[in-house]
């Protein structure tokens, strides 16, 4: 087994790289529309508990044994349980981020689609059914999600120190100023205020279970957890940084861009006299229209940021589930580099993800359990191996890795957060799994 040689150079750029796994289309995108669906301020509060109690033990579990070991999450079970059935473990979160990447690429093929038409100035309040007709065609759909998967490949190619902690180094600072700037602006519409009194005045009688679940979820699939990418991360964080403070930060910027991005898109939809819930579409079907609404140069400006905005988003979460099976292979395979490892999995995701892309058209009508394709691949990972791969991990980190290594890597060797330690163990060992078996019954039942 090689040892990983590269590392991140310091703790701005660690906060900076997961910070990117972790914010991406699930941010800007899903959590926008998921917030219209299920009430507003209501939903955000218990996603923002859920963040802290679920998903960020779930983070630090997997920056504990990725750091630990020094491995790609295969290596890294072999490493820390040698002989044992946790292998599969390893291999499960090679598997997961390669099919979820398959079909996230697709809808990062739309965002570099509508990227296109802001640089075009394409948006002129004639946008009925223009993204349905998008993805229900057979080659725009496939040639996006081409250019996407190999932006994704190329900045995998450069490596980790002059790829991906260069990458995020430079945009996730861009992303933020975007963001920024998009939520000022929005908030400043007329009628805005409404969006604002939405997003901030919680209405608890909505609360149902499912919301709970939902945002429960939300947490989980927004810090890209139980994929193995924040272990194949913490596998190039140097020992004297410290975890909890990377992990801390990475929920912080979370957090914070889903809720700018909240201010970003409800605003601009009370202002145009649109339902919230609009659903999935509501990104690139509803936005659109506000923006053709618009003064021409000013819709035409905003909506070019906007979807500058999610493509960076999209590319900075890509790359990571991309590097959880590049790193597997250059470790595993002897004679394989990063180069040609990158090729192949890029190659073979990309054919996947063809077959999602298609299932808006021309195989709209091939179902597997009911499901198209896409509909299949998401439900997979999103309900299922995600969840899976998270309860897995903590009861890795919580019981089965020995408490002294646990402390070791959250104190730096008893250096820091000795205080904190204990709360943090805790729920690691006893709270985040217990959640995510809720998120498994709502899965199941509701």
């Amino acid at each position: 087994m090689k040892p990983i040689k590269e590392k991140f150079g310091g703790r701005l750029a660690v906060i900076w790289a997961m910070a990117g796994s972790a914010i991406g289309l699930g941010n800007i995108w899903r959590f926008p529309y998921l917030v219209g669906q299920n009430g507003g301020a209501a939903f955000i509060l218990i996603y923002m508990a859920a963040v802290v109690v679920l998903a960020l033990p779930i983070f630090l579990a997997e920056s504990v044994i990725g750091r630990r070991s020094g491995c790609d999450t295969f290596g890294a079970m072999n490493k820390l349980a040698p002989g044992s059935k946790w292998k599969w473990l390893g291999l499960l979160t090679v598997i997961t981020p390669m099919i979820l990447l398959s079909y996230y690429s697709v809808v990062g093929g739309w965002s570099v689609e509508y990227f296109f038409k802001a640089c075009c100035f394409s948006f002129d309040g004639n946008t009925q059914g223009l993204f349905a007709r998008f993805i229900s065609s057979t080659w725009a759909p496939i040639i996006t999600h081409t250019l996407f998967i190999a932006a994704t490949a190329a900045i995998i190619l450069l490596g980790v120190k002059k790829g991906i902690e260069l990458f995020t180094k430079i945009t996730m600072p861009l992303l933020l100023v975007l963001i920024l700037f998009l939520a000022v602006y929005s908030v400043l519409l007329p009628g805005a205020g409404k969006g604002v009194e939405y997003l901030v005045k919680p209405d608890f009688s909505k609360v149902t279970a499912d919301v709970v679940a939902t945002a429960m979820g939300q947490a989980f699939f927004s810090l890209s957890l139980g994929v193995g990418t924040i272990l194949t991360y913490a596998s190039y964080v140097s020992k004297k940084e410290n975890l909890m403070i990377s992990a801390g930060g990475t929920a912080f910027f979370d957090l914070l861009f889903a809720l700018l991005a909240g201010m970003v898109v409800m605003p601009a939809v009370f202002a145009a006299g649109i339902r919230p819930g609009e659903g999935p579409g509501l990104v690139f079907d509803t936005l659109p229209y506000i923006f053709g609404q618009m003064h021409s140069v000013a819709g035409g400006i905003v909506a070019l940021l906007f979807f500058l905005a999610i493509l960076v988003a999209a590319l900075t979460s890509s790359i990571s589930l991309l590097e959880v099976g590049v790193a597997f292979l250059v470790q595993r395979r002897h004679g394989l580099t990063r180069q040609k490892a990158t090729i192949l999995l890029a190659i073979l995701t990309w054919l996947a993800g063809i077959l999602c892309s298609l299932s808006f058209g021309p195989l709209a009508h091939v179902t597997i359990l009911g499901k198209t394709f896409f509909d299949l691949f998401d439900s997979l990972c999103s309900n299922w191996l995600m969840p899976l791969g998270g309860l897995l991990f903590t009861l890795f980190a919580g019981w089965k890795m020995s408490k002294a290594d646990v402390r070791d890597e959250l104190t730096n060797g008893g250096s820091c957060n000795r205080t904190i330690f204990g709360v943090a163990y805790f729920l690691i060992r006893y709270v985040a799994p217990v959640g995510i078996v809720v998120v498994f019954l709502t899965n199941l039942f509701l």
